[in-house]
C-alpha cells in the first residue's frame, strides 16, 4: 500500500478543511475591500483594524533549550498559564506600519478607546477608511455615536466568514509567530510590553503585504 501510494503521491491520513460564505452581498465586499488594497481613494488612508483577543502570557514548564549547529530549538509540550491579554491593531495597507495596542478586556469600550488612538494619529488624512470584520462590538450604540461626529471616517466591513480578507489578520499570524510562540511570559505585565515593542520594530522598518 506504501508503494502505491508513494506512485501516486496519495496521502489519504491528510484532509483539509473549507468553508463559504453565505453573505448575499460577498461579490460587493470583496470588490470593495480589494478596490481600497488595489486603488484607494485620493488622499484617503486605508488602514485594516481588527483585535486578536486571549493572547496568552504563557511560561514552558522547563528552560527553552537554544539552537546548535545540527539541532533546531526544543521546548517543552506543556506549559503554565499566566492571564491573558487583547491586541489592538490598525495595518496601514501602502506602508506597512501599524497602530497598536493592549487592554485586558475586549468589549466594545475598548474598540472605542483604540479608534481614539487612531483617530488622534491619523488627523493629517482628510478621509480615513477603516477595514474591519462582522465583530459584534465594532456595531454597537457605542460606537455608532462616535462615528457620527467624525464623518471623515468610513467603515467598510468584511463579508461573512471571510476576515480573512482583512490583511491585519496576516499580520497578527506573524506577530504570533515571531514574538508570542517563541518567547516565554510569567505575567501579562512582561506580554504587553512584549508586544508594543514587536509593534515599534514592525514600524521601524514596515513592509506592506503584496
Amino acid at each position: 500500500m506504501h508503494r502505491i501510494w508513494s506512485a501516486f503521491v496519495l496521502q489519504p491520513h491528510r484532509a483539509e478543511t473549507f468553508k463559504l460564505s453565505k453573505d448575499p452581498l460577498f461579490i460587493e465586499k470583496v470588490r470593495d475591500i480589494v478596490g481600497l488594497y488595489l486603488a484607494p481613494p485620493e488622499r484617503a488612508l486605508v488602514l485594516c483594524v481588527d483585535e486578536k483577543s486571549q493572547i496568552q502570557a504563557l511560561d514552558r514548564t522547563q528552560p527553552l533549550l537554544p539552537m546548535r549547529p545540527g539541532q533546531i530549538e526544543r521546548r517543552t509540550h506543556d506549559y503554565e498559564r499566566h492571564g491573558t491579554t487583547s491586541g489592538f491593531a490598525a495595518l496601514d495597507v501602502k506602508t506597512g506600519k501599524v497602530i497598536g495596542e493592549c487592554h485586558r478586556r475586549h468589549r466594545a469600550t475598548e474598540f472605542r478607546r483604540f479608534l481614539d488612538t487612531i483617530d488622534a494619529a491619523t488627523r493629517a488624512a482628510p478621509d480615513l477608511h477603516l477595514i474591519l470584520d462582522n465583530y459584534g462590538i465594532h456595531k454597537t450604540p457605542l460606537i455608532h455615536r462616535w462615528l457620527a461626529t467624525r464623518p471623515r471616517i468610513h467603515l467598510h466591513f468584511t463579508p461573512t466568514s471571510a476576515s480573512w480578507i482583512n490583511l491585519v489578520a496576516r499580520w497578527f499570524a506573524t506577530l504570533t509567530e515571531k514574538q508570542s510562540r517563541r518567547n516565554t511570559h510569567h505575567s501579562t505585565r512582561e506580554l504587553e510590553p512584549a508586544i508594543r515593542a514587536y509593534v515599534q520594530h514592525n514600524n521601524h522598518l514596515p513592509k506592506p503585504f503584496i
